[in-house]
């Protein structure tokens, strides 16, 4: 779900390299909430046989084979997923076929093979380091994916290239989402992470300014919520014209999961 464009120099362009470590392949599915289409990521170490692939994306053989096309002859060791909404985890059946690989995802019902994803982890592939991060609140089974060597951080769609996104109510809860973004946070200060590798739209050059941004805005919209309900605004849909007006009505389904997760939130801190 995209409003306004965070901080963060975006790069110009999309696909391609983005940095040592990893490659872009972006997929045909574009759309109001899937931005110029779904980000799947090759990353492998420079000079390594086996990369990874994150989020495979839609099931469409064109963009398995671009993708397939991207790995070349390396070997693909572990398919990773940073959530299961289905425009990053349509194909990942299809495309484990396709690159005789294990499928690792928090929820078990996305995995090919026995193998999961734990917050804290470190996986290591032919020399590249991969942190798993808790990340739950766009949605419950959220991670993003830390590169320490390169200072930047996949984060799918809890942080966009462009605009900002939903939590999926219920599934996703907004307390949990602020804890993310306060985690994302503390590693741009902890850690140097300095690029945002999103799940949709273009790449982010200031790490620290899209997750302030981020911060920012959901602490906005909170208020305005608060204040809808305060003024009469009862229902989601109602707040949600009240609130989201600016907003293109294609995005108002999402806006009222997000609303939806608001209100519950204000309810469970005594807000409302």
């Amino acid at each position: 779900m995209t409003e306004a464009a965070p901080p963060g120099a975006p790069r110009g362009g999309l696909g391609g390299r983005a940095t040592e470590r990893a490659v872009c392949v972006l997929a045909p599915n574009p759309g109001p909430m899937t931005l110029d289409g779904t980000n799947t990521w090759v990353l492998s170490e420079p000079g390594a046989s086996e990369v990874v692939v994150v989020d495979p994306g839609p099931l469409d053989e064109g963009h398995l084979r671009a993708v397939l096309e991207e790995v070349g002859d390396r070997r693909v060791a572990a398919v990773l997923l940073t959530h299961g909404h289905p425009d990053h985890s349509e194909a990942v059946t299809r495309f484990a076929e396709l690159a005789g690989a294990p499928v690792r995802a928090v929820d078990p019902a996305y995995r090919v093979g026995d193998q999961g994803l734990a917050p804290g982890e470190t996986l290591a592939v032919d020399g590249l380091r991969l942190r798993v991060l808790e990340a739950s609140g766009h949605t419950a089974d959220s991670v993003c994916f830390q590169l320490p060597d390169d200072h930047s951080v996949l984060t799918g769609d809890t942080v966009l290239g462009r605009g900002t996104t939903m939590v999926a109510h219920p599934d996703g809860r907004l307390g949990d989402y602020l804890d993310t973004l306060r985690r994302l946070r503390r590693i741009t200060v902890e850690d140097g992470v300095r690029v945002v590798l999103p799940g949709h739209g273009p790449v982010l050059d200031d790490a620290q300014g899209a997750v302030d941004y981020y911060l920012a805005h959901r602490a906005n919209r909170l208020a305005q919520v608060e204040t809808a309900v305060e003024n009469g605004y009862r229902t989601a849909p109602e707040v949600v014209a009240h609130v989201y007006s600016e907003v293109d009505r294609a995005l108002w389904p999402a806006a009222e999961l997000s609303v939806r997760a608001q209100l519950e939130y204000l309810e469970e801190h005594g807000l409302i």
